[in-house]
C-alpha cells in the first residue's frame, strides 16, 4: 500500500519536469482512511512546494492523515517557509518519505523536525526511483557543477554525417521529438562553434505543449561566431552565452553584447578549460547541460571527465566513407583497456531507431 501511494506521488512529481530547475521534482499525496484526499506537486521554481499544494487541494480536514512525499520536507526558510513546519501545524500523523534531501540545509533536519513534534516518519520508500528522477538535482547539490549529458545520433556504422557533411536526418521524427523532450529537461544546451557555423542551429525546444527553452552555450575560443547566426539574432529572447578565451576583438564583443549575447571569458587559457567552465556554470545556478556538439566537442568533453550520462541514438542506416565523422572525435583512447565504460544502460525504441542511455562509469 505504501508503494502504491508513493508511486502516485512520483507520477505527480513528474508533472513539474522542465519547470522546477534548479529545484527538485517533488510530489505529495495526503491519505486518510485509505483514501487520497489531497495531491500536489512542485509546479514552478520559486512557487509553492508539493506539500503546500497538496494541502491546498485537500478535499477534507487533513488532521490525523498520512502524507507521502518523494523528497524530504524542507526545514529552512528559503523562497517559501519550511514544509516540515506546515506539516506539523496541519496535524499530519505520519509522513512517508522516499529520498532524503542532500542539501546541508535540509539533510535529515526535516525528518528530525517532524519526529520532535511527534510525527511518525518512515523514509527510503522506492528510493531508487526518486533518486533517478532527481539525478540532476542530487548531482548539482553535491558537486555545485552541472549534471552533463552527451547526446548524439549515428548510423549503424557509427557515422554522424556523410563525408560531405550532410546529416539531415539520421534519425526519424519520433527520435527528434524525444530530443526536444530532453531539451526541456536540461537547463542548458552546449555546442561547439563549428556546429554553429555549419548548421546555424536554433537550439530551442519545439513541442506541442508548454515547455522551456534551454540556455544556449557556444564554445568559441577565437570568437568566430557571426552576428547573423540564429542564436545571436535571438539572444534577447533566449539566454545565450559564448565561451571564449580573450577580449581580442572588443568591438565585435561589444556589438554581440548589444544583441543580447553574454560572455564567459577564460583569460589565461590556451584552449577552453571545460572543467573550469562547469564550475563557472554552477555559479550561474545552471544545474544541467545537454551537449549536442560535433565530434570534436564530444571528444573533448569526454576527455575532460565531466560527462555523466550518454544518450546515443542509432538509426538502421549505413553510409560508409572513411572521411565521414564518428560521434566522438578529438584525440580519443589509445588502448582498449582504457576505454570509457557505461553502466546502468537502458534501451528505448522509436520506430526503427534505438536509443541507448547509460552513465559514465567513474
Amino acid at each position: 500500500m505504501k508503494e502504491r501511494y508513493m508511486k502516485r506521488a512520483i507520477e505527480l512529481a513528474e508533472k513539474g519536469r522542465g519547470f522546477t530547475s534548479p529545484n527538485p521534482l517533488v510530489g505529495a499525496v495526503i491519505v486518510k482512511e485509505d483514501r487520497i484526499i489531497g495531491e500536489g506537486y512542485h509546479e514552478l521554481y520559486g512557487k509553492a512546494h508539493a506539500e503546500v499544494n497538496a494541502f491546498l487541494n485537500a478535499t477534507e480536514d487533513v488532521r490525523g492523515a498520512d502524507m507521502y512525499v518523494t523528497l524530504e520536507p524542507c526545514s529552512h526558510y528559503g523562497k517559501t517557509p519550511p514544509c516540515a513546519l506546515k506539516i506539523i501545524k496541519k496535524g499530519i500523523k505520519r509522513v512517508f518519505v522516499s529520498s532524503l534531501d542532500p542539501n546541508p540545509l535540509v539533510n535529515f533536519k526535516g525528518i528530525e523536525m517532524l519526529k520532535e513534534a511527534g510525527v511518525e516518519v518512515e523514509y527510503g520508500i522506492l528510493e531508487q526511483l526518486t533518486k533517478k528522477q532527481n539525478e540532476i538535482f542530487l548531482h548539482f547539490v553535491k558537486n555545485k557543477t552541472p549534471f552533463v549529458a552527451l547526446k548524439y545520433a549515428m548510423t549503424l556504422d557509427g557515422k554522424i554525417a556523410t563525408a560531405t557533411g550532410d546529416s539531415k536526418w539520421i534519425t526519424n521524427e519520433s527520435s527528434r521529438i524525444y530530443v526536444h523532450e530532453l531539451r526541456n529537461d536540461y537547463a542548458a544546451i552546449l555546442v561547439g562553434i563549428n556546429t554553429i557555423i555549419l548548421d546555424d542551429p536554433k537550439l530551442n525546444t519545439r513541442l506541442d505543449r508548454p515547455a522551456r527553452n534551454p540556455i544556449r552555450i557556444a564554445l568559441d575560443p577565437s570568437l568566430k561566431i557571426s552576428e547573423e547566426a540564429y542564436i545571436v539574432r535571438t539572444a534577447k529572447e533566449q539566454p545565450t552565452y559564448v565561451v571564449t578565451l580573450s577580449k581580442n576583438d572588443n568591438e565585435k564583443m561589444n556589438h554581440l553584447s548589444e544583441l543580447g549575447v553574454k560572455f564567459i571569458i577564460q583569460e589565461d587559457e590556451k584552449e577552453i578549460n571545460l572543467k573550469q567552465l562547469m564550475i563557472d556554470l554552477g555559479k550561474l545556478n545552471i544545474d544541467s547541460v545537454l551537449v549536442e556538439g560535433g565530434s570534436t566537442t564530444h571528444g573533448k568533453m569526454l576527455s575532460a571527465g565531466i560527462v555523466n550520462k550518454i544518450y546515443a541514438f542509432i538509426a538502421p542506416k549505413i553510409i560508409g566513407g572513411k572521411d565521414a565523422l564518428s560521434p566522438i572525435g578529438a584525440k580519443g583512447i589509445s588502448f582498449m583497456k582504457d576505454a570509457i565504460l557505461l553502466e546502468n544502460q537502458e534501451l528505448k525504441q522509436f520506430g526503427e531507431d534505438v536509443l541507448i542511455t547509460g552513465y559514465i562509469k567513474k
